[in-house]
């Protein structure tokens, strides 16, 4: 029994982003999505960079264990992006999630930090066999929230773990054995968000083809609203015999898509040592006429032009992977050829005449439902409820300040949540932003209350350390009378202070009481202040 991979990918930036921040790749041993963050902090440039410091990976055949490779690939990009930081400080907050698979020929290495995820679909039932590192996932998972409630809650977006160049990465790691039959997913949340578990089985489990069901998802999520960047990989474990006809008809050429196809990372292209390798020569590769990497036949006339580029795009029939690209220019010359592109040409205006009257209509439509938009984001150094969309359109910004909160300052906030808000908290109404203003605030109020728990305690003024101070501080009477004007008097076996003692000038006597004010804080805040920003 020979198994190999059949694969296929595609991306596409959705119908809210200005650009794609997310990346990805599949090749013969290696399948990884990674999406950006960090918006104007260069979420793509991470993307592509991780994607670029880990297709070594992409070998014949792996030489080393699984988990080892894997976790010395994440560990190796996470110091990659650190370097990028050092070298170019505009890039501070920039970051990635990423989830990869290695296959060997019999199992699956499983590396995995953030919230894309991975699925398994197997005997037609669907498991997710990644968790995410997310806010709303810890919450489910100490109870607080039901798996229903985490799919629309404010924060859902808010990530526990990413590779952002920050100290050392602590990824999940697994092996998995494969069957003939497995189909397997990996993608970003602009995926998995507006498309429910359910639909993503029905829809893995309807069509036959990688190429097919992968153009058939990135639809699904568009349809779904199409709030971020959307990426996706599918790949199924094929039983291919030594006498079998199409063993040598499966393509191995690796596919690469979104911000690593639009950019090719430096890290990758700097590596002279993997140029022969599937991975090396992925790098090589170039966008079709139809804006897809690899091979761009597809499966009817045009398809996948619109979704932001797919893989390999024939089908198990018909000699798969034989087909070479499709180049401009090849064309047998045509002498009846320049009438036709004349009367194209007049009914291409026609077309761009009355598309533009659609669009000069649907335009204000358009803006006024940005309006009805909301999200959270910074304003200077605190947290602001923005209304609209974060993107400018011809240099007009779509959104504006609609609440501003002083009171809720960055500072406060835990690291991660800072990197979160920076980058904007996409909400559904004004009803949510407020929940997660709310949210916010109670975040930098408990901070407050911790630092001010660890910070150094006044020593508390007992009654002695009061009698001391008023013995040795002279009434004005006293003062006035001098030394001389002392009259002794007989010891008393209980000593008395004066009623009404006067302090002296620029002196304060200490006050008895003065940390006893705040309530201390309890087991699961100092759980949750741990996050804190440290004083």
């Amino acid at each position: 029994m020979t198994l190999v991979l059949r694969f296929a990918a595609g991306s596409h930036k959705g119908l809210i982003r200005e650009g794609n921040e997310d990346s990805g790749y599949a090749g013969p041993r290696l399948l990884a999505v990674a999406d950006g963050m960090g918006g104007a902090a260069a979420g793509e440039v991470a993307s592509s960079e991780v994607l670029g410091s880990i297709v070594r990976l992409d070998e014949d055949v792996p030489g080393a264990d699984l988990l080892t490779l894997l976790g010395d690939a994440v560990q190796g990009a996470n110091d990659r992006l650190r370097q990028m930081v050092e070298e170019d400080p505009q890039l501070e907050g920039m970051g990635c999630t990423l989830t990869a698979m290695l296959w060997t020929g019999q199992r699956m290495g499983l590396v995995h930090v953030g919230d894309s995820r991975a699925y398994l679909l197997r005997d037609g039932s669907l498991v997710q066999i990644t968790q995410d590192h997310t806010w709303v996932q810890r919450l489910v998972d100490e109870g607080r929230i039901t798996p229903e409630e985490a799919e629309t809650h404010p924060q859902r977006s808010l990530l526990m773990r990413a590779l952002d160049g920050r100290g050392q990465v602590e990824p999940d790691l697994s092996i998995r054995e494969v069957r003939a039959g497995d189909r397997y997913m990996i993608c970003s949340d602009g995926l998995s968000g507006p498309v429910s578990h359910q639909t993503l089985q029905d829809t893995l489990g309807s069509y036959y083809a990688p190429e097919q069901t992968v153009q058939e998802l990135i639809q699904l999520a568009l349809r779904g609203g199409g709030p971020d960047n959307i990426t996706c990989i599918v790949a199924d474990v094929i039983d291919v015999g030594a006498t079998d006809t199409m063993s040598g008809q499966f393509n191995d050429v690796p596919v690469v898509v979104g911000a690593v196809a639009d950019a090719p990372p430096s890290s990758a292209a700097a590596d002279r040592s993997i140029a022969d390798t599937p991975a090396g020569r992925a790098a090589g590769l170039g966008r079709g006429p139809q804006g897809a990497f690899g091979p761009a036949e597809g499966y009817q006339e045009g398809y996948g032009a619109e979704q932001g580029g797919f893989g390999p795009a024939e089908g198990y029939e018909g000699g798969y992977g034989s087909g070479e690209p499709s180049v401009y220019g090849t064309e047998d010359f045509d002498e009846d050829r320049p009438a036709k592109r004349k009367r194209k040409g007049l009914t291409v205006s026609v077309a761009v005449l009355v598309t533009l009257g659609l669009l000069g209509g649907a335009g204000w439509f358009g803006y006024r439902w940005t309006q009805d938009q909301y999200y959270v984001g910074t304003q200077d150094d605190h947290v602001a409820i923005y209304q609209g969309i974060n993107q400018n359109l011809a240099g007009l910004s779509l959104s504006s300040v609609h609440s501003s909160y002083s009171k809720i300052q960055l500072k406060w906030l835990p690291e991660d949540q800072q990197v979160h808000v920076r980058k904007t908290i996409s909400v559904g109404s004004m009803k949510d932003a407020q929940s997660t203003v709310n949210e916010l605030d109670g975040w930098v109020q408990l901070c407050q209350r911790a630092a001010k728990a660890t910070a150094p305690a006044a020593p508390p003024a007992t009654q002695a350390v009061q009698a001391a101070y008023l013995a040795t501080t002279p009434t004005p009477t006293e003062k006035n009378r001098g030394p001389a004007a002392a009259t002794p008097t007989a010891p008393s076996a209980t000593p008395t202070a004066p009623a009404a003692p006067a302090p002296a000038p620029n002196t304060t006597p200490p006050v008895a009481g003065a940390q006893g004010d705040q309530a201390p804080l309890t087991d699961e805040e100092l759980s949750r202040a741990n996050s804190c920003p440290k004083p």
